[in-house]
């Protein structure tokens, strides 16, 4: 099953429905749509805020955002005038013409990271596709390799296409999808060593590293924040090599950790790095920024029909003012401190349950013990049974990302609700 990586079966128990009922009728639904998701017994039909109503009127405190995607809440008054007017005036052309938005959006974006140039798309997997064919243009034209080799993580997550699976170190995505991507090889998250020993050998071979794509904080992989060190010394092999450094910020950028790119926790700075969910708070659209340097794309080398439209960067643009106009990122900072702070408490109470919490600003991870039968499928529908929306990130982490301007009032109630389910769960 996938919302995103909701959970690993494909479908959900019968008996999980128990709990829940709606007068929505999914049969129509379900002879129709592809199943390609596991869907929860709920039909949302409308939001506010930080909440969100099933039709059958019933409100829930949304603690997914749409996976990391909703920064700004629901029908939030900026987005809600920004996307009524563009839409009224030109929501899309082709990018054969100049589009004023997406220059301004652009514009924000470089002014705000360390990106000199902004190429526009449609989601994530789109984003790292990008960043995963500047690689290799910048491999062949500029550092002659013949066969270029992308490292990444293992229990990352890069997204949906063929190379982008490939991308993701995780060999549940790939099962019947081969023959997949050549030019990729994996690694452990967090460990140097892993990463000197597979430069080296592949030097020694026919193939080189051309880049090591990586993830700031993991966030299909547990919730599992980058270590400083690692980072610092992955940056310094980049440089003494000239290998390019790539940062997937689909999850993680846009204010979610507290800052506006994740790599900002990291004291260093990519070469590459992508965005997508939050950038035009649940418009789609993705980017993928690069430095000078790299920038080896020409005219023909790359395109995007829908990417970078009028329409999805007024939404994206008016995110990130509001951002800046609300002072969000101070407000993740505190709602992610207290997030933590509750839930390392219940934690604390419920040590035979839960082993860790962790993470950044307000993506973060309540990881259950490995020795027990307890799933993070159980906390979640435990929690929706009460009217509380979460997520997992994988079969043993609770995630909890909810919109960036949520309340220390509404973080307050989450946790009692968690902790409510944590001990019937323990029961």
């Amino acid at each position: 099953m996938t919302l995103e990586t909701l959970v690993e079966n494909p479908s959900i128990p019968e008996e999980s429905t128990s709990a829940l009922s709606t007068p929505y009728d999914p049969t129509d639904f379900d002879a129709n749509v592809m199943t390609t998701y596991g869907r929860f017994p709920i039909a949302l039909e409308r939001g506010e805020g930080c909440r969100v109503w099933d039709t059958s009127g019933r409100d829930y405190l949304d603690f997914v955002a749409g996976i990391a995607t909703c920064t700004l809440g629901h029908a939030h008054p900026a987005l809600i005038e920004t996307v009524t007017q563009q839409i009224k005036t030109l929501h899309h052309v082709s990018n054969l013409y100049y589009i004023p938005q997406q220059g301004e959006l652009a514009k924000w974006i470089v002014q705000h990271s360390c990106a000199d140039r902004v190429f526009f798309c449609n989601s994530g997997a789109e984003a790292n596709e990008g960043a995963i064919k500047l690689a290799r243009k910048y491999a062949h034209t500029v550092l002659e390799i013949d066969k270029p080799v992308i490292l990444t993580a293992k229990a990352s997550f890069h997204g949906r296409t063929l190379a982008t699976i490939t991308a993701t170190g995780q060999p549940k995505y790939q099962k019947h999808f081969n023959p997949l991507v050549p030019g990729f090889a994996y690694i452990p998250y967090n460990d140097i060593q892993a990463v000197e020993e597979a430069v080296t050998e592949l030097d020694e071979g026919d193939q080189r590293v051309a880049a090591i794509m990586l993830e700031p904080l993991q966030g299909e992989g547990g919730v599992r924040p980058g270590e400083l060190d690692y980072f610092l010394r992955v940056r310094k092999i980049c440089d003494e090599t000239g290998i390019l450094l790539i940062l997937d910020e689909v999850q993680v950028g846009m204010g979610r950790t507290g800052k506006y790119w994740g790599y900002e926790n990291l004291g260093i700075e990519p070469d590459i790095f992508t965005s997508a969910k939050g950038l035009a708070g649940g418009i789609p659209i993705g980017a993928m920024m690069c430095k000078t340097f790299c920038n080896v794309f020409e005219p023909g080398d790359h395109a995007s029909t829908f990417g970078g439209n009028p329409f999805a960067c007024a939404a994206a643009l008016s995110v990130a003012q509001t951002l800046e106009r609300e002072h969000i990122l101070h407000n993740v900072q505190e709602r992610g401190e207290q997030l933590r702070t509750r839930l390392r408490a219940i934690a604390h109470r419920y040590p035979n349950l839960v082993s860790e919490v962790r993470g950044w600003g307000l993506i973060n991870g309540m990881e259950l013990n490995a020795d027990i039968d307890l799933t993070a499928i159980d906390v979640v529908k435990a929690a929706m049974d009460q009217g509380l929306l979460l997520v997992p990130a994988g079969p043993k982490v609770v995630r909890f990302v909810p919109p960036l301007i949520v309340s220390a009032e509404e973080v307050e109630e989450a946790v009692q609700v968690v902790e409510r389910a944590i001990a019937t769960l323990s029961a």
